[in-house]
């Protein structure tokens, strides 16, 4: 699974990388540094994401398991989404990025009290 999320890490990079690299084309030349920004704020979001996924220490206890790796996950949704609210134009995916905060946040709060609440399963 860490390998997985590895390479998912590994080709959202590149393609944040790629875009990056047209924009400056299309540019002629000049650095549009509002995509720069906006491209290392999500590169950074990702390194948090992959960071704290893989801080996650595996418990077995698939529950446990499951909701420690998908809080930074969400973590990761959230600041994303947040970038596309500061940068982005499009009134669709502004909207969307405003329902992902939301709902995320409030699946990171059930998560968070799910492992509050509940006791560790014995090996």
């Amino acid at each position: 699974m860490r390998r997985t999320i590895a390479l998912t890490l590994m080709l959202v990079a590149s393609i944040v990388g790629i875009a990056l690299a047209q924009s400056h084309h299309q540019d002629s030349g000049r650095i549009n540094y509002a995509n720069a920004t906006f491209a290392s704020q999500m590169m950074q979001a990702m390194d948090r994401m992959h960071s704290a996924m893989m801080a996650a220490k595996p418990k077995n206890d698939p529950d446990r398991d499951f909701a420690a790796m998908m809080i930074p996950h969400h973590q990761g949704a959230i600041d994303m989404a947040k970038a596309e609210l500061i940068y982005g134009h499009d009134p669709v995916l502004r909207r969307l990025a405003e329902e992902i905060i939301v709902e995320q946040q409030q699946e990171i709060e059930l998560m968070q009290r799910n492992l509050n609440g509940r006791p560790a399963l014995r090996p």
